[in-house]
């Protein structure tokens, strides 16, 4: 049977095809080995030529394909086969996966770009004409004739490329704000309409060379600056298409079928053949399978997982067959997830501007040196003044100060999100950087608890087998690290029972029914509050499981700094920063861990408010705090906080309300994120200092007319093409040292 049939279902092909209003269908499709730019052109030019291919895009960065042909010459079964001949295996993405906003704002942006740059070379060969009539003869027809060639080529400049400039102006006068757009529109117009109507008037400079160069060059800049943030939300786009849209589910009969991976309910038995990638987050049922986890941890390296643990959808198994018992399926997943919370940063990331208030005040003082630069030479000569003021309005445009901020922040995201860490929050980075008291979760955050064999203990004549899996019933329901641990010990023994009416209890424990039977789990205090029991002693610092009549059994775990919490402590503490860990946990265990990791800070037995309110303490004493957490009952802390961390691994509600999400599960990576953070102000400062000192140079000698408005345009446009290219800088100083260590995250594909 072909291996791409199964798309030929037209509900199947629904979800990933869209109609065009030509008749046609379009597609986008994952496909990994993009890396050889002789590949990509290779591979287009084999799929270009196809019956019925219209149009195909390449988007190197994010790994996707884009397909434009004709459904009723060539079946997506066939497409998808003529990738897998060409040895790029495809995976078809949701419809809604086909960005036509970014591929818009591309594609405008370079037409306009391109429409300007052939203009301004047009413009300037007639301008050298007029040029070589300064010191040789050319008769007042020709030049009339030149002058008038320049005004028109010169329309579609203003007109059409300079659109955006316009636009963006009239939107800041809108808002009654001061912005970069205001000052380029002033100069694009003022010089336009001077140099047409010295046109008409055949008489008088014209400046349509300076118009045409002014808005080429800063186009460029701006073009350059799109990209950069293109192929930041592309990092994003690649991590999360790994999931498969299709899955082998086995029906009761033992058959398999295949299902869209959507439709995989928890319960469902999944087969997954070697080379695939798994199609929902659940539990291994085979003995033992490799996978290469790259889509969370970065790390190509394979991982070996056992009977009982979880795999993640869009890993890729490398050893196969295997049997996977469904847990989250569709927009559970951890693939999902991370996708919802891309979206947030990219939607975060378009709104992302400068300080309003700084670059009014910039503008406002461009502004004003024009307006005192014409008054003056009105008093002195006034034929000069036009010709100054625009060199003025022209030399000291604020777009490079403005790009200073967006161009670094761009590279900073795109940096860490290749490192394994997503920021949902741009303003976070600049807050990271001024930390000065971090505040820890301890259970799975910094640590995580292991059960071992001895650490079960029945109180009431169950067996320790017997005593775990009452108590898995109800850790199965939680994702507390500790409920986990319970868990997973328990699945390694037989399968785990299903308890009813769960109720999770932040911060306490968990309540719930099995087989008519009320249990509780969690702290003593909580377990037996219900029989008003005294608290043993012995049990103050275990976790305990209980029913109406008391404790069941008793678990002791033990518990081990996560890798790499030494290397981020130590980091944040090199930094002047003060470390605290607060922990619902018993005492003994907080100060195990905490005396471990050299932490003098640490609280017990802390509920969520307590929490929070000793972070609205530190931050009332003048601290900028962080917050680092993976739990449901670490939300409160996380929102509270002035910039926030959690681990991929820990519960939906945590990551919702953290600024930054580590992928790959290393706290190591948020010593990184907080050194590129400390390096991107550096960036941003030194491009801004630039800028000044460039204006400080400049705008005397265009005041005294020393520049005329060509060579403003020039050294204006170089001046944001150097701090755009400086920007660029970012996260490679700041990495370097991290990067054996964790490898930029490189999502796999259907095959290894």
């Amino acid at each position: 049977m072909n291996a791409y049939a199964a798309w030929a279902h037209p509900q199947l092909a629904a979800q990933v095809l869209r109609p065009r209003r030509d008749g046609c269908s379009e597609i986008a499709l994952r496909v990994e080995p993009l890396d050889d730019a002789r590949r990509v052109l290779w591979l287009e030019q084999r799929i270009s030529a196809l019956p019925g291919v219209r149009r195909v895009a390449i988007d190197r960065p994010a790994r996707r394909v884009r397909v434009v042909w004709d459904a009723r010459r060539m079946s997506l079964p066939a497409l998808l086969d003529n990738f897998a001949a060409a040895d790029c295996p495809a995976q078809p993405l949701q419809h809604g996966s086909i960005d036509d906003e970014r591929a818009h704002e591309q594609h405008d942006a370079l037409k306009r770009l391109l429409v300007a740059g052939m203009c301004s070379m047009q413009v300037m060969t007639y301008a050298f004409v007029i040029y070589v009539g300064v010191v040789d003869f050319v008769d007042f027809s020709t030049r009339s004739l030149f002058r008038w060639l320049g005004l028109l080529t010169t329309l579609p400049v203003v007109f059409y490329s300079a659109l955006p400039f316009f636009r963006g102006a009239v939107r800041e006068l809108g808002e009654r704000r001061l912005g970069i757009n205001l000052p380029v529109a002033l100069a694009v117009l003022l010089v336009f309409l001077a140099s047409a109507f010295n046109t008409l008037r055949g008489s008088g400079e014209i400046y349509f060379d300076s118009v045409t160069m002014f808005v080429f060059l800063l186009l460029a800049g701006r073009y350059v600056e799109l990209r950069s943030r293109h192929r930041s939300g592309a990092l994003g786009d690649a991590a999360i298409d790994a999931a498969p849209l299709l899955a082998q589910r086995r029906r009761a009969d033992g058959e398999l079928e295949t299902v869209a991976a959507i439709a995989l309910l928890p319960g469902d038995r999944v087969h997954v053949a070697e080379g695939e990638a798994v199609p929902a987050d659940g539990v291994l049922e085979s003995a033992v399978a490799q996978v290469d986890e790259a889509l969370l941890s970065g790390e190509s390296r394979p991982v070996r997982r056992q009977r009982g643990e979880r795999l993640v959808a869009g890993s890729v198994l490398l050893s196969g067959p295997a049997e996977l018992r469904v847990e989250h399926g569709g927009h559970a997943t951890t693939a999902a997830r991370l996708g919802a919370l891309a979206d947030r940063a990219r939607q975060a990331r378009a709104r992302l501007t400068p300080s309003d208030r700084v670059i009014g005040r910039f503008v406002a003082w461009v502004l004003v040196l024009t307006a005192l630069t014409a008054l003056g030479w009105l008093l002195v000569d006034p034929g000069r003044a036009f010709e100054a003021a625009v060199a003025v309005l022209v030399v000291a445009c604020p777009c490079s100060f403005a790009l200073a901020h967006p161009a670094a922040l761009t590279r900073a995201l795109g940096v860490l999100a290749a490192r394994g860490v997503l920021v949902t929050d741009g303003k976070a980075l600049e807050t990271l950087a001024r930390v000065d008291y971090a505040l820890f979760d301890k259970t799975g955050t910094l640590g995580m608890p292991q059960l071992g064999r001895r650490g079960i203990e029945p109180l009431r004549g169950d067996t320790p087998e017997q005593a775990l899996q009452l108590a898995a019933a109800l850790a199965h329901e939680s994702s507390h690290p500790l409920a986990r641990a319970l868990a997973d010990a328990a699945r390694q023994q037989s399968p785990t029972r299903q308890a009813q009416s769960v109720r999770v209890h932040a911060g306490a424990g968990i309540s719930g029914e099995l087989d008519g039977r009320a249990l509780r789990l969690g702290r003593a205090d909580f377990a037996l509050a219900p029989a008003s029991r005294p608290l043993p002693a012995t049990l103050a610092d275990a976790l305990v499981l209980a029913d109406a009549d008391g404790a069941i059994a008793a678990f002791h775990l033990a518990e081990q700094p996560r890798a790499e919490a030494r290397r981020l402590l130590d980091a944040l503490r090199a930094d002047g920063v003060a470390i605290a860990i607060a922990s619902g946990d018993h005492a003994s265990r907080v100060d195990a861990l905490a005396d471990r990791l050299d932490v003098a800070e640490r609280h017990a037995r802390q509920s969520p408010e307590d929490k929070l309110a000793r972070l609205q303490a530190a931050h009332a004493e003048g601290h900028i705090t962080l917050a680092v957490g993976d739990g449901s009952n670490d939300a409160p802390l996380l929102a509270g906080a002035d910039v926030s961390a959690a681990l991929a691994s820990g519960t939906e509600l945590a990551q919702t309300h953290a600024d930054l999400l580590l992928l790959d599960g290393h706290l190591g990576s948020l010593a990184d994120a907080r050194a590129t953070a400390r390096q991107l102000q550096r960036v941003i400062r030194q491009g801004r200092h630039w800028s000044l000192w460039y204006n400080l140079a400049a705008v005397p000698f265009a005041a005294f007319g020393l520049v005329t408005p060509w060579l403003a345009a020039i050294g204006m446009s170089l001046s944001s093409l150097l701090v755009v290219l400086h920007a660029l800088r970012v996260g490679r100083d700041a990495s370097a040292p991290s990067d054996a260590a964790h490898p930029p995250l490189r999502p796999r594909g259907l095959h290894a």
